[in-house]
């Protein structure tokens, strides 16, 4: 499709070095590889997309407060809102976030605000495009977690679209054409064919 695509292993995972914190020092794994690209012939560091799924879309919202060299975004079935994971799954704080989140125990409510986009939506980039794809029957990452996200990028003025896949799973394995065909199209759109940054401001007749 003409991109360049680049992703790092996680610290500590698969013999990897560094330990890993889902969501802590591990951002930086996903931000420095917009610097890794400038050594990448070919590669057009003005035009820079993102793209996570589950945790990975956890990952990128956090990556999007932290760097300004992502044009666009795409996440699917993402964690917005670790509160609400440890509700739904208590097994994800047991054998997850305790595990991996360094001062679990001593620093949790601080730790899980840093890893729930829901908490600081008003930290978002207005000139970055977000789309936003979930699988209404997805049981891993509930489908209210984007739905509220949406609200709050609403409340902000956030630049998104949110796609609900009717019968969809944490992978929207039943849609996976169309999801691959949003995914180009978002990323055509906004990062090989110039499109503008959506007027987020209330306008029309």
């Amino acid at each position: 499709e003409g991109y360049v695509v680049i992703a790092s292993q996680y610290r500590g995972n698969a013999g990897s070095e560094g330990k890993e914190e889902f969501g802590g020092k591990d951002v930086n794994d996903v931000t420095i590889l917009t610097d890794v690209l400038k050594e990448i012939e070919g590669a057009n560091t003005a035009k820079i997309g993102m793209y996570g799924w589950s945790r990975g879309g956890m990952m990128t919202y956090i990556a999007l407060t932290k760097s300004s060299n992502i044009k666009a975004a795409v996440v699917g079935g993402a964690i917005t809102d670790n509160f609400e994971s440890i509700k739904d799954r208590p097994e994800m704080e047991t054998g997850v976030l305790s595990e991996l989140i360094p001062n679990y125990a001593d620093n949790k409510e601080a730790e899980l605000i840093k890893r729930s986009a829901i908490k600081w939506a008003d930290k978002f980039p207005k000139d970055v495009p977000i789309l936003m794809l979930h699988g209404n029957s997805d049981w891993r990452v509930k489908p209210a977690q984007s739905l509220k996200l949406a609200l709050e990028f609403e409340k902000y003025r956030i630049p998104y679209r949110l796609i609900m896949f009717e019968g969809g799973d944490h992978g929207i394995s039943e849609h996976k054409n169309e999801v691959d065909i949003q995914v180009l199209n978002w990323f055509n759109k906004y990062l090989k064919t110039n499109n503008p940054i959506p007027n987020m401001e209330y306008h029309g007749r």
